[in-house]
C-alpha cells in the first residue's frame, strides 16, 4: 500500500504540472493486480481529495484527475439536466460523483454525474460519464455489474446512451427514461460555449414552447 501512496504522490506531481499547459486532457493512471482490500483503502486515504476520481474492475484500478474541459462540461450538462426535471416536476435525486462499489462483482466507480427517479436507491437509475481522454476501463463493464439502468456517455461533441437489457448493455438513440428529452439540442448547447444562464433560458425556452 505504501509504494501505491507513493507511486500516486509522484503521479499527483506530474500531472498538476501537466495541468498547467493543457486544460483539454484528464490524466489516467492504470494499475492492474489491486486486490479489492486496497482499493477500499485508497479510497478512504483519498476521501477528502474530490480531485480524483477511482474506477475498480477486476483487479485494474483506474484512477483519474479530470481536465478543466471535463469539469466544465460534466457541470453544464448537469445545470441543463436539472433544469429539464424541475421544469418537468420529476422528481429526482442527484447523486454527483457518489461511489458505488460491489465486491462481489469487483466493481466500483464514481460517475461524473448520476441521479435516481421517484426516491432514492442503492444504485442509480442513470449515469452520466465525460469522456475527454480515451483509454483505461471499460465503464460498461463496471455499471453492468453494479445494475444501472441507463448509462451517458459525452464523447466527441454528443451523447451515446445505453440502456440495461438484462445483463448486457444496448446502444439506444434515445432515453427510454425520457424519450422526449432533446438530446440534439443538448449536445448544441453545451458545445456551443455560452454563459449557463442563457443555456439554460434556451433549453427551458425549448421544451416549454411545447406545451
Amino acid at each position: 500500500m505504501l509504494g501505491l501512496l507513493a507511486k500516486l504522490n509522484l503521479w499527483e506531481e506530474l500531472t498538476s504540472h501537466s495541468a498547467l499547459h493543457n486544460v483539454d486532457s484528464d490524466q489516467i493512471l492504470l494499475m492492474n493486480g489491486i486486490s479489492w482490500d486496497i482499493y477500499e483503502t485508497l479510497l478512504q486515504s483519498c476521501q477528502n481529495n474530490s480531485h480524483y476520481r477511482f474506477k475498480y474492475l477486476e483487479g485494474t484500478l483506474e484512477i483519474m484527475s479530470p481536465s478543466r474541459r471535463h469539469e466544465v462540461d460534466k457541470k453544464i450538462i448537469a445545470l441543463l439536466l436539472e433544469t429539464y426535471f424541475i421544469d418537468k416536476s420529476i422528481d429526482f435525486y442527484p447523486l454527483g460523483s457518489t461511489t458505488f462499489r460491489r465486491e462481489a462483482a469487483a466493481r466500483g466507480i464514481e460517475p461524473d454525474e448520476c441521479y435516481c427517479f421517484n426516491y432514492e436507491k442503492p444504485v442509480p437509475d442513470l449515469a452520466i460519464e465525460i469522456v475527454v481522454t480515451s483509454g483505461g476501463i471499460d465503464d460498461l463493464l463496471i455499471y453492468q455489474g453494479l445494475g444501472v439502468s441507463e448509462v451517458w456517455f459525452w464523447r466527441n461533441n454528443q451523447f451515446l446512451l445505453y440502456s440495461l437489457r438484462g445483463n448486457q448493455y444496448e446502444q439506444i438513440t434515445k432515453s427510454e427514461l425520457f424519450p422526449d428529452l432533446d438530446l440534439e439540442l443538448l449536445a448544441n448547447l453545451v458545445m456551443s460555449g455560452g454563459k449557463p444562464k442563457d443555456l439554460i433560458a434556451k433549453f427551458r425556452e425549448s421544451f416549454n414552447s411545447i406545451k
